[in-house]
């Protein structure tokens, strides 16, 4: 198959998953993607075209882009720009028929159990987050207070202002859990107030007597689910006369029964277990574990899957004040950085890659990856691979310090980067753990940089990436004068999408 050949194959694979030639309004290139206005978007088949093998990635901005990387993108453009204008066009009802039953065969492959799972998880824990950050930052500020002894008279009011919300973080769980399951959201937070009721001292179950927050946010997320199925059985059975007397009560009783006796119990044994193995796990193996969790988190961030952290990183925070994970899994951003300012020495030619860098490389620097991963390394293929290889070196090396005895947490979720250094926190002393951290991204820094450098281009891809792009992304029929930088039909720099915190 000729070059021409492949390149309209690839339109070809791509044009009906994007809705066919009457979905498409407009139709662009840049450095690496292919950029589309649609007209209806319920018509994309996104994990079909995710599976194309020419196809790294999409991203969803003003227009919907699809990563095909460098060189590939500009002529491939041209082959799609091609089938497009060839296509037959269809009417409108037959536009909407098809993109009601592409959107209903859309949903129906993408309501896996293990998916659903995740989404969900995800969107009872991430609306807490600023909440984490800004409570964790006031916690660190008051511990900062405290040690240099100044402000007495402020750090009781700091300490209120940093604990009220983990004490009662059991409620907010709750409340969002009964809401993402189809309950009463209210209900559900009644239910998980009593995890964190100070009476339950008062009460024995399975032979020992109940501790307030036993169970945490593990037996709140539990017992708010439990309280949606309850609630919903009694709206079918109880009579619309008594719905509003019977229901409430019989969701929090029966409930509220099953979390005092049960729950709670559970719920605090597993999460007990969590915390002792997070500390065995570093304790003693913390550097191969460091290794492997700081090397494998920007595969994991790219298929979603980090979402399956964030009860484990909220109940580490709950139990012990920080989570001993989240620095560890930093470094993976620290592995991108290097590897970015690795490509932009060894491509001085391609201004396109190098401007990306430039404006990418600020917020890489604060734990914002995914300008850098979708714009620059995996685009590119084998730097996303010495990226990790940076992020692994860099946990490698906090988890070393963790078998030692040193400890780096943080008190909060969502920053990375420099960002989380407000929030670090650990079992030593912050100057401690501060420089333990600093030590990590430098490594993190320093491997992503050198296994890019040496190892991240083969000579056939320097030969096609080092390259003058501007004449390449210039309008087709644009003339290109010396001294004067072509234009593309978008910005030369990657617009950053929705950021990824890594």
């Amino acid at each position: 198959m000729s070059n021409d050949d492949k390149n309209r194959a690839i339109a070809a694979a791509i044009l009906p998953l994007v809705g066919g030639a009457e979905n498409i309004s407009s139709i662009a290139h840049c450095m690496t993607r292919l950029r589309l206005g649609l007209r209806d978007r319920s018509l994309v088949r996104d994990e079909a075209l995710k599976a194309l093998p020419s196809v790294m990635g999409v991203v969803e901005d003003d227009t919907y882009q699809i990563v095909l990387g460098p060189g590939t993108v500009a002529r491939v453009t041209p082959e799609f720009e091609a089938l497009v204008a060839e296509a037959p066009q269809h009417t409108a009802e037959e536009l909407a028929d098809r993109g009601a039953a592409l959107k209903a065969a859309q949903k129906q492959k993408n309501a896996t159990p293990f998916k659903l799972f995740l989404r969900r998880i995800a969107n009872i824990f991430v609306p807490l987050i600023p909440a984490l950050i800004g409570c964790g930052i006031i916690a660190g500020l008051n511990g900062l207070l405290i040690n240099l002894g100044w402000l007495p008279g402020v750090t009781p009011a700091l300490a209120a202002m940093a604990s009220g919300f983990m004490a009662l973080i059991a409620v907010f769980v709750g409340y969002n859990t009964a809401k993402e399951f189809g309950g009463t959201a209210i209900l559900g937070g009644a239910v998980a107030a009593i995890i964190v009721f100070p009476g339950v001292a008062k009460i024995e179950a399975f032979g020992q007597t109940l501790s307030p927050g036993q169970g945490g946010v593990l037996g709140a997320l539990g017992a708010a689910v439990l309280a949606v199925y309850v609630e919903k059985w009694c709206r079918r059975w109880v009579p619309e006369a008594l719905d509003v007397l019977v229901t409430p009560t019989l969701t929090v009783l029966v409930s509220g029964l099953v979390t005092i006796f049960g729950l709670m119990f559970v719920a605090g044994e597993i999460s007990t277990a969590i915390g002792e193995f997070a500390n065995w796990l570093l304790a003693n193996a913390g550097a191969g574990a460091g290794f492997l969790l700081g090397g494998l988190f920007l595969p994991l961030v790219m298929l979603g899957l980090h979402q399956a952290l964030i009860p484990i990183h909220t109940t580490l925070i709950e139990q012990q004040g920080y989570t001993v994970l989240l620095p560890i899994l930093a470094m993976a951003g620290a592995g991108q950085v290097g590897a970015a300012m690795a490509v932009y020495l060894k491509l001085p030619r391609n201004g396109s890659i190098r401007r990306t860098i430039k404006s990418a490389l600020p917020a890489g620097f604060l734990g914002v990856g995914e300008p850098l991963i979708y714009g620059v390394s995996l685009p590119l293929g084998r730097p996303f691979i010495t990226a990790c290889v940076g992020g692994a070196f860099g946990g490698g090396f906090i988890g070393l310090f963790s078998m030692l005895g040193d400890s780096v947490g943080s008190t909060a979720i969502g920053p990375s980067g420099w960002a989380l250094f407000p929030l670090l926190d650990g079992n030593k002393g912050l100057g401690e753990t501060i420089a333990i951290y600093a030590g990590g991204l430098l490594v993190g820094y320093a491997v992503g940089f050198v296994a890019t450098y040496f190892w991240g281009f083969s000579s056939e891809l320097l030969e096609e990436f080092n390259v003058d792009t501007e004449a390449a992304e210039a309008p087709a029929g644009a003339p290109v004068t010396a001294g004067t930088p072509a234009t593309t039909p978008t910005s030369t720099t990657e617009p950053e999408p929705e950021p990824a915190k890594v």
